[in-house]
């Protein structure tokens, strides 16, 4: 009985009104994330390598290698559309160190007809309610480049606050640009949800 309440709990915890968290299927998810890696914005926005001519095979292999490293550090999930179970992405967190109670979180949205629209941003509100309700982390922290200010904007939605930044760290289309760092801790968490929820009753 306490096991079947545990996963109800555990599914309100993952699903949200747009997206839900679910288990990465690495046979499903492979074949999205080799079409992904070819888009070229994609990848500027997500990562400083050049996309890349992967097979859905190549990918898979990579997926398996990675989801063997999950455990007591690593929580990988699907980002699905709440309405359809569409996959739209990934999301990680990666725990720093469980003294300290850090973590660090990666995001990414695939199809672009999803971009900007509230996905991401549902998404990343989920994690952060399971790291600090569920890991009872302290800090969860980000980066992303200068250049891409939808991210920044759903990130500051969610509650992060910038922190820091590296200058000049990534060269793209012949200009440097800087790497910004934000973060939120547990009691900004607890704020920006109560005031989430204020909001959704007045």
């Amino acid at each position: 009985m306490a096991g079947t309440a545990r996963r109800h709990i555990l599914n309100d915890i993952l699903k949200g009104t747009l997206v839900q968290l679910a288990a990465m299927d690495p046979e499903e998810v492979s074949k999205h994330f080799a079409a992904w890696n070819r888009d070229s914005e994609y990848k500027r926005l997500l990562d400083t390598d050049a996309p890349r001519l992967n097979s859905a095979k190549a990918v898979k292999d990579w997926l398996d290698k990675e989801l063997e490293k999950q455990g007591d550090t690593m929580y990988w999930f699907a980002i699905r559309a709440a309405a359809d179970n569409q996959l739209l992405g990934d999301i990680t967190l990666d725990v720093m160190s469980w003294n300290m109670r850090d973590a660090f979180v990666g995001l990414g949205i695939g199809p672009r007809d999803f971009w900007g629209r509230g996905y991401g941003t549902e998404a990343m509100r989920l994690i952060l309610q399971y790291a600090f309700t569920e890991l009872n982390l302290h800090r969860v922290t980000l980066d992303v480049f200068e250049y891409n200010p939808r991210a920044i904007r759903s990130y500051e939605k969610a509650g992060f606050r910038p922190e820091g930044r590296q200058r000049g760290a990534i060269l793209r289309e012949g200009k440097r640009w800087d790497v910004l760092y934000m973060g939120i801790l547990r009691e900004e968490w607890m704020e920006s949800s109560t005031r989430i929820e204020k909001g959704k009753t007045s």
